[in-house]
C-alpha cells in the first residue's frame, strides 16, 4: 500500500501546482487592475505583463486541476455504492462550500467596509459581496462565489454518478457544452465556469485511469504528433474555444511531473506535495487575505507612498509574495483545525453526517 501511495505522489503534486496558479490567479486580478495613476513606465509595463501573463495561464490553470479531481474519484463514481460516498463526495464538500461562503461574505464585506469605505462593492457579482441574505443565497445557488469549484465538485459527481453507464455520449455532450459556453453565456460568470470545465472533470472520472497509463508509457518518437496537435489548438484558443489546448496542457503537464518524478523520485516532504495534500484549506482561506493586502497596498500605491525602486520591485514580486503568505495561513488554519477543533473548518461533524456505516 505505501508503494503505491508512492507512486502517487506527483498527482499530489500537480495539485498543488494548481492551487498555486489559482491563488497567483486571483492575486492578480484583485491587484493590479485597481492601480490608478502609475506614472512610471516601466511600473505599467511590468502590471500589463503580470495581466496577460494571468490571462495567458488560464488553460493551464483549472482544468488540469479539475482533470486531477476527476481522476481521484473514478472509483467513488464507478464502483462505490451512493449511500457509501454521499458523506465524502457530497456533504463534506457541501458543508465547506456553505461555511467558508459564509466566512467569506462576512470577512470581505468587513474588510471593505474597514480599509475601503468609499470602494463601490454594489455591482460586484459575487456572493461574497452581497447585500443581503437574499443576495447571498442567489450568488451560492448560481456559483457565483469565489468558491465555485467546490460548488463544480458537487454538482459534477452526482451527475456523472448518475449517468455513468452513458459516460462516452455524456463526455461528448460535455464537450458541446463547453464550446457553446463561451459564445452563449449564461447570465451567471460562475455557472458558465462550472460548465467550460465539465468535461475535464469528466475525462480524469471516465477515462483517467488509462489516459494517465498511456501517459507514462509515451515515448519520445511521439513528441512530433503532439507538437503538432499543440500548435493547431493555438488558432482555437484565440477564437475564444480554449478546450483544445486545455486537452494537450493536461497531457504535457501530466507527462512532466511523472518524468521529474522518475529522475528525482518521489518525496512526502516536497513543498508542492504539502500543499496538494491541503488544497482545499488554501483554496478556501486565501481569498480574504488577498483582499486584505489588495486594499491596503493599493491605497498605498495610489496615494504614492512607495519610491520608484520599491514600487517596482513590489509589481514584479506581489504574486510571488502574496501566494507565499497565503500558502503558509492556509497551512497554519489547517493545522488549527485538526489541532484544535477536529477539523471541523474543513469536515462536518459527525452528528451532520450520516450513518458511520456509510463511510
Amino acid at each position: 500500500m505505501k508503494q503505491k501511495q508512492q507512486k502517487q505522489l506527483w498527482i499530489n503534486q500537480i495539485k498543488g501546482m494548481c492551487i498555486c496558479l489559482v491563488v497567483v490567479y486571483h492575486s492578480v486580478i484583485t491587484f493590479y487592475p485597481n492601480l490608478m495613476g502609475l506614472e512610471n513606465h516601466l511600473a505599467i509595463m511590468v502590471s500589463k505583463a503580470w495581466v496577460y501573463f494571468n490571462l495567458y495561464l488560464a488553460p493551464f490553470r483549472m482544468p488540469v486541476f479539475f482533470f486531477i479531481s476527476g481522476y481521484l474519484i473514478r472509483r467513488y463514481i464507478s464502483e462505490v455504492p451512493w449511500k457509501q460516498c454521499l458523506d465524502k463526495r457530497v456533504l463534506s464538500i457541501l458543508y465547506v462550500l456553505i461555511l467558508w461562503g459564509a466566512v467569506q461574505w462576512f470577512g470581505l464585506l468587513h474588510l471593505n467596509e474597514w480599509l475601503a469605505p468609499q470602494r463601490d462593492i454594489s455591482d460586484i457579482s459575487n456572493a461574497a459581496y452581497a447585500e443581503s441574505p437574499g443576495e447571498f443565497l442567489v450568488g451560492m445557488l448560481t456559483a457565483s462565489t469565489s468558491l465555485w469549484y467546490l460548488y463544480a465538485l458537487i454538482v459534477y459527481f452526482i451527475i456523472f454518478k448518475a449517468f455513468y453507464r452513458f459516460r462516452v455520449a455524456l463526455f461528448v455532450v460535455l464537450v458541446g457544452l463547453s464550446i457553446a459556453i463561451n459564445f452563449l453565456p449564461t447570465p451567471w460568470w460562475g455557472l458558465n465556469s462550472v460548465i467550460r470545465n465539465m468535461p475535464y472533470y469528466s475525462l480524469g472520472a471516465f477515462f483517467g485511469g488509462p489516459l494517465i497509463e498511456s501517459v507514462k508509457q509515451w515515448r519520445p518518437r511521439r513528441l512530433p504528433i503532439f507538437a503538432l496537435l499543440a500548435v493547431a489548438s493555438v488558432p482555437f484558443y484565440f477564437l475564444n474555444v480554449p478546450l483544445f489546448i486545455s486537452m494537450i496542457s493536461i497531457v504535457a503537464i501530466m507527462k512532466v511531473f511523472y518524468l521529474y518524478e522518475q529522475w528525482r523520485g518521489a518525496n512526502e516532504n516536497s513543498l508542492f506535495n504539502i500543499i496538494g495534500s491541503n488544497t482545499i484549506a488554501v483554496y478556501t482561506t486565501h481569498r480574504i487575505l488577498i483582499e486584505a493586502m489588495s486594499l491596503v497596498l493599493v491605497a498605498k500605491i495610489n496615494q504614492k507612498a512607495f519610491s520608484d525602486t520599491l514600487l517596482l520591485a513590489l509589481l514584479l514580486t506581489y504574486p510571488f509574495i502574496s501566494l507565499a503568505l497565503c500558502t503558509l495561513v492556509g497551512l497554519a488554519v489547517r493545522k488549527f483545525s485538526t489541532t484544535f477543533v477536529k477539523d471541523a473548518l474543513f469536515s462536518p461533524p459527525k452528528p451532520l453526517t450520516l450513518s458511520s456505516d456509510a463511510r
